[in-house]
């Protein structure tokens, strides 16, 4: 985890050399999986039946920040950087301040599906133009700034060094559309620096839209039908309408109404930690399912870990793991809180995404087995079937 300590050491502003570029992408990396559990946790607090078009819209963007995550180890593999996504410190506590942003953002948290879920959600997409400008010596107040840092960055150092020794990555260490589920060849392999410049297009316009405009950029780069930027699709659900073709970032929408209830989601406290839990070990199996779950999210992480790590394949595996962390997440919000006074109140379980080393140690053979059970090790075809139980169920 990229933490305040090394902001405060390091600075926050244009990337001057590798070694601070690296640092960046790393970063980058940890900004786009910590919005991960945040919408995973609003997107699956929603109760079955209810909110289907904000449940499809949170989906979309998950998928998308995991698209993003997986471009920008694509950058950091390209300029001869090494992922880490496979420890503890990847997963910073929840509330979490996002890395190098500024001290004037609020913190991110694990909410239910609510307006105030919304608005942490809208905080996160903000666009540029919407943000407060930056301060000198203070951090990014939209991810768009972020990206732009890390775009002039990157292009100051193929200038004083040239392409070659900026872009020095083991080219069988890209994460390729043939990689990723259903990613519509929205992940690419990254070798140059116009490739580098798509990426870095793709990631923040998808999340903040076209500059002057609510659109992303997906109908000019791919090709594909065009689609409301993430900032822009939040906002549709927390205004409970949506926006027209010549609607303009400052305009509210003006469109047909969006069903949305509220009242349809499984209520959390999402300062919950396992600590507390463990104090009702004896009356509640809340404290076992919770560890179970971030026992899967670690696994999940260390799929992905090797996909980023000369693995790409490894991709295959991390989408049924999700799945099976949506059962489990939603097992755990059907409990009532352990805590007698929460469950008076209506609160629910959940998961508190506290993954620690331990997770990591019980995950570490389940995701070895299963690599060798596909065959990635030896370059084979994946065979989905010789995976283990707990794995190949979630393919269904």
């Amino acid at each position: 985890m990229i933490t305040a300590t090394t902001l405060d050491q390091q600075g926050f502003g244009i990337p001057a050399t590798l070694d601070e570029l690296r640092t960046y992408l790393q970063a980058a990396m940890e900004v786009e999986h910590l919005t991960i559990p945040v919408y995973m946790t609003g997107m699956y607090t929603i109760t079955p039946g209810t909110n289907r078009t904000a449940y499809f819209v949170l989906r979309s963007v998950l998928l998308e920040e995991m698209l993003h995550m997986t471009l920008a180890a694509n950058l950091l593999n390209a300029v001869g950087g090494e992922p880490k996504v496979g420890r503890k410190e990847f997963v910073a506590p929840y509330p979490v301040q996002l890395p190098f942003s500024s001290r004037k953002l609020p913190k991110i948290g694990l909410q239910h599906f609510s307006p105030k879920a919304l608005e942490t959600f809208l905080t996160i997409e903000r666009p540029r133009a919407m943000a407060p400008k930056p301060q000198p010596g203070d951090g990014w107040t939209s991810i768009g700034q972020f990206y732009d840092c890390i775009r002039k960055g990157l292009d100051n150092l193929v200038r004083d060094l040239g392409h070659g020794a900026v872009f020095t990555g083991d080219p069988n260490r890209q994460v390729g559309p043939e990689d990723f589920y259903n990613s519509g060849g929205e992940v690419f392999a990254i070798h140059h620096q116009d490739q580098a410049h798509t990426a870095i297009r793709v990631i923040s316009e998808q999340g903040e839209g076209v500059e002057g405009s609510i659109w992303d950029s997906d109908d000019l780069i791919f090709g594909e039908e065009r689609q409301l930027a993430h900032y822009f699709r939040f906002n549709e659900i927390y205004t409970g309408r949506s926006y027209g073709p010549h609607d303009l970032p400052k305009d509210p929408p003006s469109g047909p109404l969006v069903d949305v209830t509220w009242d349809g989601a499984y209520r959390i406290d999402g300062t919950s930690t396992l600590a507390q839990y463990r104090e009702y070990a004896e009356t509640s199996d809340v404290y076992a399912q919770a560890a179970a779950f971030h026992t899967r999210y670690a696994a999940l992480l260390g799929y992905l870990q090797a996909a980023f790590n000369g693995t790409p394949r490894a991709m295959a595996l991390a989408i049924p793991t999700m799945l099976e962390l949506r059962d489990r997440s939603e097992q755990l919000y059907r409990n009532p809180h352990p805590d007698p006074e929460r469950a008076a109140q209506g609160i629910g379980a959940s998961p508190t995404f506290e993954i620690g080393d331990l997770n990591f140690q019980e995950a570490r053979p389940h995701v070895e087995q299963n690599l060798a059970l596909a065959g990635l090790e030896a370059g084979a075809p994946i065979d989905l079937s010789a995976l283990s139980p707990e794995t190949s169920e979630t393919f269904a």
